[in-house]
């Protein structure tokens, strides 16, 4: 897992400790996780797109790819671009599909 600017509106923990459970190789743990790094990263982005005016949306994405992991500059061009909490508005998105993930993976135990 890279590091993303959202990484820290996340709380994984549960979700790694059934991945653990499930999980029979650190080779499945791996391909679980790339799966749901994928998951996330499309929920985030189709979010910030989604309330960032379309105009805007090349130069944001120019810049996620140069800085992915640079929480201030992409936080602070989204604070200015929107007129929104997008920090909350992704908080509450992604802990929503984290909770969702979690409920997949013990499901997938049974």
């Amino acid at each position: 897992m890279s590091k993303i600017f959202w990484d820290r509106l996340l709380i994984l923990e549960d979700l790694d400790r059934e991945i653990k459970k499930i999980a029979k190789t650190q080779e499945e743990r791996e391909e679980i996780w790339q799966l749901i790094d994928e998951i996330i990263h499309h929920k985030a982005m189709g979010c910030i797109l989604d309330y960032l005016p379309r105009h805007h949306h090349e130069e944001f994405l120019e810049m996620f790819h140069k800085s992915p992991h640079d929480e201030d500059l992409i936080f602070g061009y989204l604070k200015e671009k929107i007129n929104q909490n997008i920090e909350e508005i992704l908080k509450e998105q992604l802990g929503s599909l984290a909770f969702e993930l979690l409920g997949e993976v013990k499901l997938s135990k049974k």
